[in-house]
């Protein structure tokens, strides 16, 4: 297989592809020239994204950093998206977001993900244990949590545990541009030992990024304790990303709402808000509307009305976390389960696993 360029700079696959791969679908029907191709190679297709785990490291407790060689199929990603990780698991298929922490201008061919692992985790617990050689599948680069070109000439990264991945992906990226200095790096953690990429972070620091560390559990940081308006002293006149646990997102959102530049923050929320308490309004009525196919409104999320329909769409968390399952919402008014609020604007985009239909929606599909 010839050697790809760089992960962060592929883009689409030609004019080539875009003229042979019809040609090989009339030729391979019914199964389609993918069937054939992996069998010479599982990496191998002419659509669909696969990557290779070349190695994998345990960066901190509870944890794995996998680096994946994907295949030409790869179009490249901004600094601070995800991608679905897929693996089959006793024959069925598992699906689960993850940021991708290299930078855009990473030349090592390699895409690098760190996944917590939970006590309870199907899918983490089974990365933990891949074997280097394991093909997965991945989704395109996806998510809004990204620095707008040209860059801010100041930029403040706050993250939370495994929030960190998304900002360290930003991080490198604005280092290796020769903006260091002007990224200020906030991590909270329970103490030194849980902190993924602390190395790294001392290498950034090293370069000229501002690195402040609090510890909630330990003393030994930058800062101390949780986030709070004092760790903000000087900064929080610049625009903000920040990922992490709900109650940290929700605390920072807080303080530039304070500040009057809510405008200025993006967030990632790694953990699911907390449910907002809704008021009932009564038995669902009304009918949702999936392109041509209707049925009642049961009040349930949109994704599970769909999936009881009978259609496939895609998700990934199921939580409000990823929106991997938008879709564009072309009349009716929806409700968001997490926040409440209503959405009642038509040609809007929505998620699906979080909005409940209120009357008659129309969902283009």
């Amino acid at each position: 297989m010839p050697v790809a360029p760089p992960v962060g700079a592929r883009r689409g696959r030609g004019l080539f592809a875009s003229v042979a791969t019809p040609l090989l679908d009339a030729f391979t029907e019914p199964h389609g020239p993918d069937r054939y191709l992996e069998m010479l190679n599982p990496t191998w297709s002419t659509r669909e994204v696969r990557a290779e785990i070349v190695e994998a490291r345990h960066e901190a407790p509870d944890t794995v950093t996998l680096f994946a060689r994907p295949n030409r199929a790869w179009q490249g990603f901004s600094a601070g998206q995800h991608v679905q990780l897929t693996v089959d698991i006793g024959g069925v298929r598992r699906s689960r977001c993850y940021s991708i922490v290299a930078s855009e201008h990473d030349c090592s061919d390699r895409l690098e993900f760190t996944v917590h692992v939970e006590p309870d985790g199907l899918v983490s617990n089974h990365l933990q244990r891949l074997a280097r050689g394991t093909v997965v599948g991945l989704s395109q680069a996806q998510g809004p949590f990204t620095v707008p070109s040209p860059r801010p000439e100041r930029v403040v990264l706050i993250s939370g545990g495994s929030g960190i991945t998304p900002a360290m992906s930003i991080a490198r990226t604005l280092r290796d541009e020769g903006r260091a200095a002007s990224v200020t790096f906030l991590h909270y953690a329970r103490s030194p030992t849980d902190v993924a990429y602390s190395e790294e972070l001392d290498a950034l620091a090293a370069s000229g990024v501002r690195v402040l560390r609090s510890y909630t559990r330990e003393s030994g940081g930058e800062l101390s304790g949780r986030f709070c308006a004092d760790h903000l002293a000087g900064i929080i006149d610049a625009p903000a990303w920040v990922s992490g646990p709900a109650t940290l997102v929700e605390a920072v959102r807080e303080h530039w709402s304070a500040a009057g530049r809510e405008a200025e923050l993006t967030v990632e929320h790694f953990t699911p808000p907390a449910p907002a308490v809704v008021p009932d309004d009564g038995a669902p009525t009304g009918e949702v509307s999936f392109g041509a196919r209707s049925a009642p409104n049961s009040g349930a999320p949109l994704l599970e009305q769909a999936e009881a329909a009978g259609l496939e769409l895609p998700y990934g968390c199921r939580r409000g976390i990823c929106f991997s399952c938008t879709q564009r919402k072309t009349s009716g008014t929806v409700r968001h389960r997490n926040s409440g609020a209503l959405s009642t604007e038509p040609d809007s985009d929505i998620q699906l696993c979080v909005t409940v239909p209120i009357g008659d929606v129309t969902i283009d599909l």
